[in-house]
């Protein structure tokens, strides 16, 4: 059987370390999030961070708007949190209504206020390695293969999705590790062959166990971001859990793999935003 790549267990190691930081520097903090509308998933994703930001002493304050709250309305709120010193990072919960632009938010929050590193500025030095913050998902895989001692560099690295929040920025991350990298999605031909030369397979697309053990190469590291509940009520990955652990050397579960990760990195961002934001 695989190792179980333990997010949870590593995210509560984090969340320990900066807690000890900000007590024994005496750091003030704060994270400023933004819901719009009444998403029952969005709540509780950011129930998760308020209750983070308790436990290792960040001050967190909470935005909740009205799902008909216009664009204007929200940029107005943003460009506020952009102007006070007393706020380090800002989060805007997404996704967010349809009537709402949301490249647009994305784009007047602060690059220096932008924990979750999705502003332009951001993502290009991401590109050229010279960043501040790191995408919190894409952040998190990397850490969790370093930490449980999975060598990335020389590696072939298959990253089967190509969104802007996960799969472009790990494939960039696992670069600047010095991995060979393929990214594969929709229109890519013969996707069980491409995953099958993976030495480590991330799958971050939104399908129910997609990846099945017929597309894991033997002793390969499989790193699931994907979250889905089947009809029965089941919450499962993007990979075939129970088939793929007995072929891969280690892989992450779902839940307790990629999300406790990603929360963690957000706090280490906001962290790093009050360092940078009040020098």
């Amino acid at each position: 059987m695989a190792k179980i790549l333990d997010g949870k267990l590593l995210a509560s190691k984090i969340k320990t370390d900066l807690k000890t930081r900000i007590e024994k520097e005496k750091i003030s903090c704060c994270l400023a999030v933004i819901l719009v509308g009444g998403n029952p998933a969005s709540r509780i994703y950011v129930n998760g961070k308020k209750n983070d930001c308790a436990e290792i002493g960040i001050k967190s304050r909470e935005f909740e708007l009205p799902s008909k709250t216009t664009e204007s309305e929200l940029l107005a709120l943003v460009e506020a949190l952009n102007a006070d010193d007393n706020v380090d990072g800002i989060l805007v919960q997404l996704p967010l209504p349809a009537h709402i632009d949301q490249e647009a938010i994305i784009n007047a929050i602060s690059p220096s206020k932008d924990v979750d590193a999705f502003h332009p500025i951001n993502v290009g030095k991401i590109m050229t390695g010279n960043y501040t913050f790191l995408p919190c998902t894409p952040a998190g895989i990397i850490e969790l293969l370093i930490e449980n001692d999975v060598q990335i560099a020389g590696k072939e690295c298959v990253v089967v999705g190509r969104s802007n929040i996960v799969g472009k920025p790990a494939a960039m991350l696992l670069l600047q590790q010095n991995a060979t990298v393929t990214i594969a999605h929709s229109h890519t031909r013969n996707l069980a062959e491409v995953c099958r030369r993976a030495d480590i397979l991330i799958a971050a697309v939104g399908k129910a166990e997609l990846i099945t053990a017929d597309m894991v190469k033997k002793g390969a590291v499989i790193i699931d971001v994907g979250v889905n509940r089947l009809p029965n009520g089941q919450l499962v990955g993007d990979v075939a859990y129970p088939e793929v652990s007995k072929i891969a050397s280690a892989i992450s579960p779902v839940p307790g793999g990629v999300g406790p990760m990603t929360r963690a990195i957000l706090m280490k961002n906001t962290l790093q935003a009050s360092t940078y934001n009040r020098k």
